[in-house]
């Protein structure tokens, strides 16, 4: 199985400060939708791994993330695209669980979700929690310059990144780079 694992706040939609806390709140990131809609055509299924921490915090409820989560799906569908699963972390950062990135518990449930070992399957963020949760989990970290890692456009990273982090200008541009990483070797072996 093909699969690629992307975070959701910064990495497919706007972030926010405040939170993204409703269907109107949430605004995909340009081409991001249809960067997953390309990765799907090339045969890869996508979920998503997010921190929801607002559900703790009180600021909005599970009926409205699903209705976020709807609206992403309905826009997605217009474009060709889908993705298979959401695992969302619901606690407030002092709740000290296994599932809020940077621990590796949401990486660990789609694993077991879908009976793989995680090893080298990519994964994509916007923050430094995203990719080491990801390296913890046996995934292949890639960072997108959008969201949180906007501030580090033409910047080298900060040494508290995975070592061997790939970093790509947003999502449209790992999607590029991984179909284009796949379609190498077989080009390598028709000569």
């Amino acid at each position: 199985m093909k699969l690629v694992i992307l975070d959701r706040d910064g990495t497919i939609n706007e972030d926010s400060a405040e939170f993204v806390k409703s269907p109107s709140e949430w605004q995909p990131l340009p081409g991001a939708l249809e960067a997953i809609a390309r990765l799907n055509h090339a045969g890869w299924h996508v979920v998503v791994a997010t921190n929801q921490s607002g559900l703790g915090r009180g600021l909005f409820d599970v009926a409205s993330l699903n209705a976020m989560h709807s609206k992403m799906h309905t826009m997605l569908a217009a474009v060709g695209g889908r993705v298979d699963a959401i695992f969302y972390c619901p606690h407030a950062p002092d709740e000290s669980c296994r599932c809020r990135k940077p621990e590796p518990g949401l990486f660990e449930q789609i694993g077991e979700r879908y009976s793989l070992d995680l090893a080298d399957i990519p994964a994509v963020g916007d923050s430094q929690r995203d990719l080491v949760a990801a390296v913890s989990a046996g995934c292949e970290p890639h960072l997108v310059l959008t969201g949180k890692a906007a501030a580090f456009r033409g910047r080298p990273l900060p040494d508290s990144f995975p070592a061997n982090t790939v970093v790509h200008a947003d999502l449209a541009a790992f999607a590029e780079h991984l179909i284009g990483q796949e379609a190498r070797p077989s080009q390598a072996a028709d000569l």
